[in-house]
């Protein structure tokens, strides 16, 4: 049965292996055809593979697309997700009945431009009931079916009977006749064999909805394009699409903490545990939306590109702050990018839901980092590794006095009296870190550049996140 998931759509690699790869005799080229399976209960995955795999199929000029379905059904958002992509295809769609194609495999079939069937195959009851398996208010199933039906209608323009035969799976209610022949009475939902579907009807005659049997995926493509006149590809579900649909739903949540760390890692000295998980948050929100058919690897690029810039900045050339802010834009316009739904050869459209859920996550995402950030400050220990990140003057706090990190405040000269003397860098300064003066370790941060831990530096002002050196030659 359908399962109505009344909730709002959110928005490694598939393996990929050869099921047939003829070469034809002649010059002719082989027809390209990609085998997607729709062989689960309908969710998140099978969306997924089919946006992923016709995006990739536009790109690479298939001819054909051929659904491998056995299905029990599943959720009606994602099924009309897998039609809206479905419409997307120029080529020719095709389902093979390999098994089963209930309740929502039986939409998704209709969706496409002929169906096939195995010979034991069986298409129908497509009914919506409720997620749990329960029935749905008499009144609500009622808008349902009459929406459904209008969506099939819709898909079945052009098809025959096609319109009428998805009805009378739809609606226990509806009566199928052709002429005086009842296919289907009231109080029942239609299912047909594969021999029921191709039994022809009307004048002249044509099959009820099936467009052939096949024995087996093989028979089929020779069926289509002829024995040895074409080449194809089958995708495969891995746990890379099951992963995949609980990165999405927790995009903001890995946004923000991803966000967190690249920020307290570019407020610490040195490169630590901080920035390798703000790389690795981050680098799990791009794969996921890869994984889901809504990007390729250009926004990741961007991303990087961006984290660069930041570097440069903060490293090299401190204080110009363009290079900060076009890093940032970069980052924050990568992972909007990333999440966006474009199709090959199709004009940008920023319209609708296709920008603004997108933007929302990634605002959530940064609101959602300000605020941890906030509460580390207010709740965690000033004392420890917490109280050498030296986060306050970030949010407008106040930094407290600079002192030594081994020594008691009561013991501290005046940090005034450092300047001009002379140490050595005690930790990498790329360009903050630490140096140590008179066996005493202090925060401290180079001008420009970067040195080594060991490099003779000299103390020559005091900021109010350490000490600033240079490297003496």
């Amino acid at each position: 049965m359908l399962m109505v998931f009344f909730a709002a759509v959110p928005g490694f690699f598939p393996a990929v292996s050869p099921a047939e790869d003829v070469v034809p005799e002649g010059n002719k080229s082989p027809a390209k055809v990609v085998i997607i399976p729709i062989r689960a209960q309908i969710a998140k995955p099978e969306l997924y593979i089919l946006r992923r795999g016709l995006k990739e199929a536009i790109e690479n000029k298939v001819d054909t697309i051929v659904l491998d379905m056995e299905t029990p059904g599943g959720a009606l958002n994602v099924t009309f997700e897998m039609l809206q992509a479905l419409e997307k295809f120029p080529g020719r769609t095709v389902t093979y009945v390999n098994r089963e194609a209930i309740s929502a495999g039986a939409l998704i079939s209709a969706g496409t431009d002929e169906i096939y069937f195995a010979p034991a195959g069986v298409i129908g009851a497509a009914a919506p009931v409720m997620a749990t398996g329960g029935e749905i208010d008499a009144t609500m199933k009622a808008k349902i079916n009459s929406y459904l039906k209008a969506r099939v209608r819709a898909i079945s323009e052009g098809k025959r009977y096609r319109g009428e035969v998805l009805s009378a799976m739809i609606d226990a209610d509806y009566e199928f006749k052709i002429g005086d022949t009842v296919i289907k009475e009231k109080g029942e939902l239609l299912s047909l064999t594969a021999l029921e579907a191709m039994k022809t009807y009307g004048d002249p005659p044509q099959p009820l909805l099936g467009a052939g049997i096949a024995e087996n995926l093989d028979s089929l493509l020779d069926q289509l394009h002829g024995a040895g006149k074409h080449s194809a590809i089958r995708l495969e579900i891995t746990w890379s699409e099951k992963l995949a649909q609980y990165i999405t739903a927790f995009t903001p949540i890995l946004l923000g903490l991803g966000l967190l760390c690249l920020f307290i890692e570019f407020k610490t000295p040195g490169f630590g545990i901080f920035g390798v998980s703000g790389i690795v948050l981050l680098g799990v929100v791009f794969f996921g939306h890869y994984v889901a058919g809504l990007s390729g690897h250009e926004p990741a690029l961007f991303f990087l590109i961006g984290l660069l810039l930041i570097a440069i900045e903060l490293f090299f050339i401190p204080g110009t702050l363009v290079l900060a802010l076009t890093g940032i834009a970069l980052m924050l316009g990568s992972l909007v990018w990333a999440m966006l739904d474009l199709w090959p050869g199709e004009p940008i459209s920023l319209e609708g839901d296709v920008l603004f859920r997108p933007l929302a996550n990634v605002m959530a995402g940064v609101v959602l980092a300000v605020m941890v950030f906030l509460a580390i400050l207010k709740f965690l220990p000033k004392g420890g590794p917490w109280g050498r990140l030296v986060l306050e003057s970030a949010v407008g706090g106040e930094p407290g006095p600079i002192r030594a990190l081994n020594s008691r405040a009561q013991d501290e000269a005046p940090v005034t009296n450092l300047i001009g003397l002379s140490g050595v860098a005690a930790t990498s300064l790329f360009p903050s870190g630490q140096i140590e003066v008179s066996g005493r370790r202090y925060e401290a941060r180079l001008g420009m550049g970067f040195a080594e831990a060991g490099t003779p530096v000299r103390i020559t002002g005091v900021s109010e996140f350490g000490l600033i050196v240079e490297v003496l030659s």
